[in-house]
């Protein structure tokens, strides 16, 4: 009977550490994703990710209404496989409130990117930095709701060395996901700040 405890409270634990690691390692993609969308002064489709067209009443992503394409380095050009979705496509962009005019010629719409001032740069930084510390709370949720399972464990009978050795590991990860954090915040600012 004890050895059948021991090797439950043994899969409990694999079963916490490696649920842990993979909600780390989803909140280091959902960083990668929003960071994505904060424009460095350069033209990508990412930039309209996010964006959903009224398209026959339902909300749908802008991407799948029409073609996103990079024109040149300052420009995205959007075109719209049913013509009469121009106007909607227009008005999602504007309602999305990236900081972007469209600009409609009847076939296609235009986003300029203007170069980023100082000052846009500075903004954007704090924004990148905002997405990271987001993370950073999230993966420290993540850490304090695993912690709870290993002492909820040890209140079932796990040993007070185990419990301690799954709290050391669980940092660990921790440690590593928000090193990950840092970096990403650390080469979004440097793509923000080249000019």
């Amino acid at each position: 009977m004890r050895t059948a405890n021991i090797f439950f409270m043994t899969e409990a634990l694999d079963n916490i550490i490696d649920d842990t690691a993979s909600h780390m390692k989803k909140a280091i993609s959902h960083l990668e994703v929003e960071l994505t969308k904060i424009r460095a002064g350069k033209a990508t489709p990412q930039i309209v990710d996010g964006i959903h067209v009224d398209y026959y009443g339902n909300p749908t992503p802008l991407n799948q209404v029409a073609n996103v394409t990079v024109a040149d380095a300052r420009t995205l050009a959007i075109q719209p496989w049913e013509k009469q979705m121009l106007g909607a496509i227009e008005k999602a962009i504007i309602a999305a409130n990236i900081g972007l005019n469209p600009q409609n010629d009847g076939n296609f719409i235009r986003l300029f990117i203007p170069p980023l001032t100082e000052e846009r740069r500075k903004e954007l930084v704090k924004r990148v930095n905002g997405e990271g510390e987001h993370a950073k709370v999230a993966i420290r949720n993540i850490r304090r709701d695993a912690v709870e399972h290993v002492r909820k464990l040890q209140k079932d009978g796990l040993s007070e060395d185990a419990a301690k050795d799954a709290e050391t590991h669980i940092q660990g990860i921790t440690d590593k996901h928000i090193e990950l954090v840092d970096q990403h915040l650390k080469d979004k600012d440097k793509e923000i700040m080249t000019i």
